[in-house]
Order: C-alpha cells, then sequence, then structure tokens
C-alpha cells in the first residue's frame, strides 16, 4: 500500500488495484491475435474497445516474440508501430507503451507519443534502450528472457529458477538506473515463457512475492500462453478460462500490473480479487 507509479501525466496507485495492460499486436504472426489488427482502423477500435473495458494502458507491439519467431528489422516494426501510436495518442487518454527491444523503434514510438518502453530482453539484446528511456525520462519495463525467442524454449533447465530470474533483472535494473533512468518508473516482469517450461512458468506464479525484494512494480504476463494450453490440452482460442485462473493468483501474489489480451474478462476478474485483497 501506499505505493505509486507515474506513467506519462497518470499517477497509479499501486497495491489498491490492479492496473491492466491491453494487448494491441499489429503484426501478422504474433501466437495469437497474429493479423487481425493490421489495419490501423480495426487496431484503433480494439484500442477504444480495451480501454472502455478498462485498460489502463495500451501495449503496441510490431514483431513477434512467440518461441521460434523471426527477427524483423527495425525500418519493418517502424513501419507498423508509429503509424498507430500516432493516432492512439491522439485519440486515446492512457499511457501508451511500445513492445520492442530496439532503441530505434523505442526512440521512435516516445518521440510519437509513447510514455512505456516495454523491453522482453531486460537490456539484453540492446542496452542502449536504457539511455533513451531516460532521455526521455519514461517508464521502462525490463523482462527476464534467456536466450532469444528463436531459441528460448531450448534450454529451460536451471539450478535454482527463482534466483536466476532475480540475478538477472537485479543486474537490469542496475543497468537502467545507472543510465539515468528514474528508479520510480522501472517495472520488472519475471518473463513467463521465455525461456521457462510449465513447471518453471508455475513456480513463477507460485512464487511471486519473492520478487517483491527487487523493489519494483511487477508486471506479469500470461495471457493465452502455450503453458496454459498444455495444462488444459487446450488450443490458443480455447485458454481465456485458464488465463483468468493465473492472472488471479498472480494478482493475490502480488502482481501489481496484467498484461492481457482479453481486457473486459480479466477487467471483471481482477476488481474480485482487488476487492479480496484489500478487504
Amino acid at each position: 500500500m501506499g505505493r505509486s507509479l507515474l506513467i506519462g501525466d497518470k499517477v497509479f496507485d499501486l497495491g489498491k488495484r490492479t492496473l491492466i495492460m491491453g494487448i494491441l499486436n499489429v503484426t501478422p504472426d504474433s501466437f495469437y491475435d497474429g493479423g487481425k489488427y493490421m489495419n490501423s482502423d480495426i487496431a484503433l477500435k480494439h484500442a477504444h474497445d480495451m480501454v472502455k473495458n478498462g485498460a489502463d494502458i495500451i501495449d503496441v507491439g510490431g514483431e513477434s516474440t512467440r518461441p521460434g519467431s523471426r527477427r524483423i528489422p527495425a525500418k519493418e516494426e517502424l513501419s507498423r508501430v508509429i503509424p498507430i501510436i500516432k493516432k492512439l495518442r491522439k485519440e486515446i487518454n492512457v499511457p501508451i507503451s511500445i513492445d520492442t527491444y530496439k532503441s530505434e523503434v523505442a526512440r521512435a514510438a516516445l518521440d510519437s507519443g509513447a510514455d512505456i518502453v516495454n523491453d522482453i530482453s531486460g537490456l539484453k539484446f540492446d542496452g542502449s534502450i536504457s539511455e533513451v528511456a531516460g532521455e526521455f525520462n519514461c517508464a521502462l519495463v525490463l523482462s527476464h528472457i534467456r536466450g532469444t525467442p528463436e531459441d528460448m524454449q531450448k534450454n529451460i533447465s536451471y539450478n535454482n529458477l527463482i534466483s536466476e530470474i532475480k540475478d538477472s533483472l537485479r543486474n537490469s535494473i542496475i543497468k537502467a538506473e545507472s543510465s539515468g533512468v528514474n528508479r520510480n518508473k522501472i517495472i520488472i516482469d519475471p518473463g513467463i515463457g521465455f525461456g521457462k517450461g510449465v513447471r518453471g512458468n508455475l513456480l513463477i506464479l507460485k512464487k511471486l512475492t519473492e520478487f517483491k525484494d527487487l523493489g519494483k512494480p511487477l508486471m506479469i504476463g500470461t495471457s493465452r500462453k502455450s503453458f496454459i494450453g498444455s495444462l488444459l490440452s487446450a488450443e490458443k482460442g480455447e485458454r481465456l478460462e485458464g488465463t483468468l485462473a493465473t492472472v488471479c493468483a498472480a494478482v493475490l501474489n502480488g502482481a501489481d500490473i496484467v498484461r492481457v489480451h482479453d481486457v473486459k474478462e480479466i477487467s471483471m476478474a481482477v476488481k474480485i480479487i482487488d476487492a479480496i485483497r484489500n478487504i
């Protein structure tokens, strides 16, 4: 209780309620909604719908980072995300996040009105992102990943999963702060599905409170991911109920922000969990 997070011109009181980050993928190959929002009008409508249904933040992604996905040049990523960010900035009054690990894309997105950089690599792929974030005084999400999206599921064995993720995130935090990122604008994400197996993902959810030691707001993204499908023998379109369960577990164990596709359903579930947690 009593913690706050400044994103753009918005101040969020953490602990009182969980923040919802709605996913807007303008990609042809994302694992769940690839190709669905490539049309800018459809993407804008979806963003408006997410805000209406409870999204506190819209996270725009122009490159899929699903396991085995191919990397694309910054030029191609920019052509996907910058037009939609510019339009969103004119039409919605919630913070906009850019989901990228490229400093060139991060800079252009921030110039176009984004408020957050969401780096799945935790500064491992392009350390200059921290300098860009410091220059713009924006919020920065630092995630854990082992390897790259192409190969991250090839080695999912850890000696001590939680300790190794915490050590990696701690190093990312130190690098970000030394580059001038406001220490009060850093968010951490243990990276569900990024170089972890089913058991590892469940262990992260079970032991989420241990990440509070790092002293940063905690974000979790479980939405419709493959470990849910493995547990339920469910295809990606049939994983809403499993996602709801993982999100509720995450919130009860300390998540401050949940990154999701299904904003309306998640928002309603989280309101109940927040009420239970704060009684």
